[in-house]
């Protein structure tokens, strides 16, 4: 018999989030600014600016830049269409794969990759904060560092998306108060590069070319988790904010990659420092470390909810084992914090590499699926079903999309198919995932999408 969240959830006592069904219309009661309000937490990571500074010291400003626009254009465009996807089912992305080209032990895939995606970026903005306050008070140890920043960010998540909302609209003042006293700050510095900042070039580095395609390989690898996101909080928006998924959608892109991006490339070419922890402590003191501070915990709450959530999917698809979201809070941050007392964060460059092709291809299998399987072709049912019983364990068009396009794309990310495949690898991924996704629909005549159909789903929570 088919137990809902809900049900768990009284019986439980736990907040209800939906992590394993749909969220029900009359529960769809979130603005679309208290939405962009949560996904902000993933904007104003110091990680961007990290991103920014790294690749206009090695590969030059204006690449950095033009590569900035690219990651916000992609990136947006996306993010818009899954969060309308999201906000119109009241599904996230574990759950509208499912029914959305991989059946419901298909989506296990997507779900457990997706959940080690945040977990370790959750060890890797960690590591940030963690060394950032070591550069102030040396005498800490660093594990001491890890255990009490790695453990804080579960009580944090232990209420679920309304205390997300609240703990960012408490904290963005803050950042934003602490961000003005840096760049007031930065005004007061001498540089070492004379010319202006945002025209600095390293030497023998060219406008375009190789160092144009490192810098867009290096935003292939977060964008497809900026336009993911967004799906496990769209799906509280209210009905009647639905033309404000654009906002929600392209808002956070404009401020990590354009904002946060371009502050990095100017903290970075001004103080010839590639690390926000140093740099940021530089400026401000012990005001830096508790930016630092801030700004890593807001991007944390919202990887380990969204990680949460992801684990909740795999283990009632594999193993029908549901404990609630708050237990796979405590997983996730335990997993983070033993990712960062390992230093595995400092290893973690081809494993960022194929989540970078892995989650592009994903995003592409849904957009290809919802806008021309769906839609277009009219091939499979017009919406999304995420109930195991109505569905088949695999469906081969998302499935065999993602694995062929993903496999394609890691060899190609890892030099095998040339340099400009190299550096593109993940965009080709995202071209190859959708043309697989529709050919494979098409042969397959849409006969894995569903086992049995039902009519209890609302007509408003159809997708096309």
């Amino acid at each position: 018999m088919y137990i809902s969240t809900h049900e768990l959830t009284e019986e439980t006592g736990q907040s209800d989030d939906y992590s394993l069904e749909r969220v029900p219309r009359n529960k769809r009661n979130m603005g679309w600014l208290s939405i962009t309000n949560i996904t902000f937490g993933i904007a104003t990571a110091i990680f961007y600016f990290q991103l920014g500074s790294v690749m206009a010291l090695q590969f030059g400003a204006i690449n950095a830049i033009i590569s900035s626009v690219y990651a916000i254009i992609v990136a947006g465009i996306l993010s818009t269409y899954i969060s309308y996807l999201s906000a119109k089912s009241g599904l996230n992305v574990n759950l509208m794969s499912r029914g959305g080209g991989f059946g419901y032990i298909g989506a296990s895939l997507t779900s457990l990759i997706y959940a080690s995606n945040f977990i370790m970026y959750c060890a890797l903005e960690g590591m940030i904060l963690v060394y950032a306050l070591n550069e102030f008070f040396p005498a800490i140890p660093m594990w001491v560092y890890i255990l009490v920043f790695g453990t804080v960010v579960i009580p944090l998540n232990w209420f679920g998306i309304k205390q997300l909302d609240k703990l960012q609209k408490w904290s963005l003042p803050i950042f934003f108060v602490f961000l003005a006293a840096a760049i007031i700050m930065a005004f007061f510095v001498t540089s070492e590069y004379t010319g202006n900042v945002f025209t600095y070039m390293p030497e023998g580095v060219q406008v375009g070319g190789t160092a144009l395609l490192l810098c867009i390989g290096m935003h292939h690898g977060i964008m497809g988790l900026t336009a993911l996101i967004p799906s496990d909080y769209a799906r509280f928006l209210k009905p009647k904010d639905m033309k404000a998924t654009a906002a929600i959608g392209f808002i956070p892109q404009i401020f990590c990659y354009g904002i946060m991006g371009g502050l990095g490339i100017w903290f970075g070419v001004l103080l010839s420092e590639p690390n926000p922890g140093v740099y940021i402590v530089h400026l401000l003191g012990i005001g830096g470390a508790l930016f630092t501070l801030i700004t890593q915990l807001r991007i944390n709450v919202t990887n380990i909810y969204s990680s949460s959530l992801s684990l909740s999917n795999f283990f009632e698809n594999i193993a029908n084992f549901r404990p609630g979201r708050r237990f796979w809070v405590v997983v996730s941050g335990v997993v983070a914090i033993i990712l960062m007392l390992g230093g595995i964060t400092e290893n973690l460059d081809t494993a960022l590499t194929f989540q970078g092709v892995f989650l592009l291809s994903w995003a592409s299998v849904l957009v290809a699926d919802a806008v021309i399987v769906k839609r277009l072709l009219k091939i499979g049912p017009a919406y999304y079903e995420a109930r195991q019983d109505n569905l088949f364990k695999w469906n081969p068009v998302g499935v065999t999309a993602l694995i062929v396009a993903s496999g394609l794309g890691t060899i190609a990310a890892l030099g095998f198919m040339g340099t400009f495949l190299a550096s593109t690898a993940a965009f080709f991924a995202a071209l190859l995932a959708a043309v697989l996704t529709v050919v494979i629909a098409i042969l397959t005549k849409g006969a894995y999408y569903i086992r049995q159909e039902n009519n209890d789903i609302p007509k408003e929570d159809h997708i096309a």
